[in-house]
C-alpha cells in the first residue's frame, strides 16, 4: 500500500529537487539553476496558505531519506464555457519520481489524490503536458489527448 500525503511548506526544497529530476527529461540547452530559489520560496509560501490553489502530494522515501515522488498542481479560474461551465481549471504539473523509486505505483497514487483535490475544489477540467513515458500513466487516469494547438510566447 502507497502511502501519500499533502505537502507542506517544508517539503518546499525537495519538491525542487523532484521538480529538476523532471526538468532534466525534458533539458535542451541553456540549462541553469536560477530558478531553484524562488520556486522553493514560492511553494513554501503557496502550501501554506489557508485557502490554497496550489497543491502537491508526496509519497516519502521508505528510508526517510527525503520525498519519493510528487505531483503538484494549480486550480485556475477562467471563464465558463460549454465543456466547463464553472470554469475552474486544475493544471499539473512536477510529476516526478526518483529514478530508483519508479514503477512503484507513487505517480498513479499522487495523481489520483491531486486529481480526488481538484474534484473536491470544483474543477471542471484538468490539463497537463505528457511525456512519452507518463502519456500510458495519465491515459490510464482518463485523460486524452486533446485538438488544441499549444502556443507559447516568452516575455
Amino acid at each position: 500500500m502507497v502511502k501519500i500525503r499533502q505537502a507542506v511548506p517544508r517539503d518546499a526544497a525537495e519538491l525542487v529537487r523532484l521538480r529538476e529530476v523532471m526538468l532534466r527529461t525534458f533539458a535542451r540547452d541553456g540549462w541553469n539553476d536560477d530558478w531553484k530559489e524562488p520556486a522553493r520560496a514560492s511553494l513554501e509560501r503557496r502550501l501554506g496558505e489557508p485557502e490554497p490553489v496550489l497543491a502537491a502530494f508526496v509519497a516519502d522515501r521508505p528510508d526517510d531519506a527525503g520525498l519519493a515522488a510528487c505531483v503538484v498542481g494549480i486550480i485556475e479560474e477562467r471563464l465558463g464555457g460549454p465543456g466547463n461551465p464553472g470554469g475552474l481549471a486544475g493544471y499539473v504539473f512536477s510529476v516526478a519520481t526518483d529514478p530508483d523509486m519508479r514503477r512503484r505505483g507513487y505517480s498513479r497514487a499522487c495523481m489520483t489524490a491531486l486529481l480526488d483535490w481538484f474534484r473536491s475544489r470544483g474543477a471542471g477540467v484538468v490539463d497537463l503536458r505528457a511525456s512519452a513515458a507518463g502519456e500510458p500513466l495519465y491515459e490510464s487516469l482518463g485523460f486524452r489527448r486533446t485538438s488544441d494547438p499549444a502556443m507559447r510566447l516568452r516575455l
